[in-house]
């Protein structure tokens, strides 16, 4: 009787255990955002000077230098979909490289900071990757990947 008693406690720390990696795992799945947050509506293109191309998961990022109003420079993040969406569309972690000059099409974020979510980028060769003219979409992934086509 007193075995049973002393293995009902370390049972129940492997199940907490357990519980807790379970849930520290599935935590990045519940992180994942909404677009909502860019002005789908608006369309700008940012000229800039690549700081750094981060090749991450989730999201890919662009990080440019801008010439502001006043001629200062500004930073400015662009969100893109994740490397594996990116290189079946082409791209691979060197297309983008520090002090590249680009120009890149964007929906801006609502609140007017400089950040904003990727449509198209122009490369200094003339090369374009990605679709400046998508129709806005809520929601829709970043990255220049078309509308899914809607049936009737």
């Amino acid at each position: 009787m007193n075995q049973k008693l002393l293995e009902t406690p370390m049972t129940l720390k492997s199940i907490g255990l357990a519980g807790i990696a379970v849930a520290i795992f599935a935590s990045p799945a519940f992180a994942h955002h909404s677009f909502a947050m860019f002005d789908a509506d608006t369309k700008i293109v940012v000229d800039g000077i690549v700081k750094e191309f981060q090749w991450t998961n989730p999201h890919a990022w662009i990080m440019l230098t801008v010439a502001g109003a006043e001629g200062k420079p500004e930073p400015w993040a662009i969100e893109l979909n994740g490397p594996s969406g990116l290189a079946r569309q082409g791209w691979k972690p060197k297309t983008l490289t520090p002090g590249m000059p680009v120009s890149v099409t964007i929906h801006p974020l609502k609140d007017g900071t400089h950040r904003g979510q990727f449509m198209a980028v122009k490369l200094p060769d003339g090369t374009q990757l990605g679709n400046p003219n998508r129709e806005p979409v809520n929601d829709a992934p970043a990255g220049g990947a078309p509308a899914p086509a809607q049936t009737q």
